[in-house]
């Protein structure tokens, strides 16, 4: 609005007045605005987060236009195949020398040699057919068919036979064999079936035993759960010596996840903690191995009592609860924090990818370039990462922290992007320790990829029924998860280990651990 010149103020003080009053009720405007602006920001980020997690991908290196481009290939060769198959079910029947498709090479792959084959053989003629005249075998022609057939179940009896000396009138019987359950009917091959569908392909028992039932075996699901029970109890001095080679590591690497929990009219979120050993990345000589814990809660004393006796380095989010594991004059010794770049990475990733923003994608651009030199020296020793990290990594950093500083003066630290900026700077000293130790990961995936089956099981069985069932849950993942990282198959370890286990040794139970477990079969498989 146009100010009438007649109410203009005569005096220089006055007209001084007027021209702060306006300047403060602009600048209060100006500020009304940016807080709007900001709030606008937000809002559409939340909103882009929210349909980015109903409808896209969560992988952040194009994994959504890899489905894509998979999902429309696999429809095209489908396609063919249909065609092709109509095709020849509508052609005439044409003479055999002209059935092949010259110029189609078919692009397959040898059935496995270790599959079991059954031989189903065709008689030829035993006199000519045009002639009648006798015939001389010339070879045969064999094609390979792989056919899938159900479980093949069965009642194993074991027989005692029992005898009665003629002399003194004594009754000798052999002993009865160990069962891997007290009292129980299941052999371990069924045992380590109902583990490895429960934790390992996240079958709820409900599921199993309805399965079961369809193939002729009905099997209560109570029936289910006391062997469940009974197997944990009888696998548990495993766990612990899983548990005890994980925490003898120099570096570990941890994390949690949700879940979900039955409780008194209501379903409470209870948490898992995942511990992962894993020397790979620097060429360390010991096996792999990860331990799980259930706590109700996510409370820090739960990871001060799963590390008590641990010192060394962890790889971790910045999780307020590890706070106190770091005090330089923690017993038994101090704990190092390396941060995960993944983390600070994924905060700014969101925002390029989603808002667009371009310092937020200028900072992923620098930070991709540490991961690519990571790809580069993965598995080299710990020695020779720390020389080529000296050298490429270390000037990126120091520029990335630079950079990273003048932005987060420009930007408002009350924005999305100057959060993000915040979360690296606040966490700068543990997110560079990479630099001056080889054994250090750049990143925290290690635990983050061990805790992803948790993750998919609780999609199906909704959730622990009892605080029990969570740690029972974390004792059998610890093994499975273990197996899986030493390239074992679970149920097959499962299988020989609940059967071996009753009478084995206490002594030399660290012989069927999976790594242990592996050698052990690599070297039978190789004697002659």
């Amino acid at each position: 609005m146009l100010l009438d010149a007649a109410s203009l103020p005569d005096d220089l003080a006055a007209a001084h007045v007027m021209i702060l009053v306006e300047r403060a009720a602009r600048l209060e405007a100006e500020a009304v605005v940016s807080s709007a602006r900001l709030e606008i920001e937000r809002l559409k980020l939340l909103l882009a987060k929210a349909r980015r997690e109903q409808y896209g991908q969560s992988s952040e290196r194009g994994a959504k236009l890899v489905d894509q481009l998979e999902l429309q290939l696999a429809e095209l060769e489908e396609t063919v195949a249909e065609d092709e198959a109509a095709a020849e079910l509508t052609a005439p029947p044409a003479p055999l020398e002209a059935r092949a498709r010259p110029g189609r090479k078919p692009a397959r792959r040898p059935l496995p040699e270790n599959l079991p084959r059954e031989r189903i053989v065709y008689p030829a003629p035993c006199s000519c057919p045009k002639c009648g005249g006798p015939v001389r075998k010339l070879g045969e022609d064999i094609t390979e068919m792989i056919e899938c057939v159900p479980r093949h179940w069965k009642v194993v009896e074991h027989v005692r036979e029992k005898v009665s000396c003629r002399h003194c009138e004594a009754i000798s019987q052999p002993p009865a064999p160990s069962h891997p359950i007290a009292r129980g009917r299941a052999g371990p091959s069924l045992l380590a079936l109902v583990l490895a569908a429960k934790y390992g392909q996240h079958l709820p028992l409900t599921r199993q035993s309805a399965i079961y039932a369809r193939e002729g075996v009905e099997i209560d699901v109570s029936t289910l759960a006391d062997w469940v029970g009974a197997a944990t109890a009888s696998l548990m001095p495993m766990v612990l010596e899983v548990r005890t080679h994980v925490f003898a590591a120099e570096r570990l690497h941890g994390d949690d996840t949700t879940v979900p929990v039955l409780a008194k009219k209501r379903t409470k979120i209870g948490r898992v903690w995942g511990y992962v050993r894993d020397d790979r990345p620097f060429g360390g000589p010991d096996p792999p191995a990860v331990a799980f814990f259930y706590s109700p809660d996510r409370g820090g004393e739960h990871p001060e009592r799963h590390l008590a006796g641990f010192k060394g380095i962890l790889q971790a989010d910045a999780y307020a609860g590890f706070n106190r594991l770091y005090e330089p004059r923690r017993k038994p010794g101090p704990i190092l924090e390396a941060a995960c770049w993944a983390h600070a990475r994924r905060k700014l990733f969101e925002l390029a990818a989603l808002s667009k923003a371009p310092i937020a994608a200028e900072a992923v651009r620098r930070i991709d370039e540490l991961f690519t030199i990571e790809r580069e020296i993965n598995g080299k020793p710990a020695e020779e990462r720390l020389a080529v990290r000296e050298e490429r990594a270390k000037p990126l950093v120091a520029g990335l922290e630079a950079w990273l500083r003048v932005q987060h003066e420009r930007v408002s630290r009350k924005s999305e992007t100057g959060k993000a900026i915040a979360y690296a700077l606040n966490h700068w000293q543990a997110l560079t320790r990479f630099l001056e130790d080889g054994r250090i990961c750049i990143s925290n995936n290690a635990a983050e990829r061990a805790l992803r089956g948790v993750a998919l099981g609780r999609r199906n069985w909704t959730f622990a029924g009892s605080d029990r069932g969570g740690e029972r849950a974390a004792a059998i993942y610890t093994l499975i998860e273990t197996c899986k990282l030493n390239g074992v198959d679970p149920q097959a370890w499962l299988v020989d280990v609940l059967a071996r286990m009753p009478d084995y040794p206490a002594k030399r139970i660290t012989d069927l651990l999976p790594w242990n477990w592996r050698a052990e079969r690599l070297a039978v498989a190789v004697e002659p």
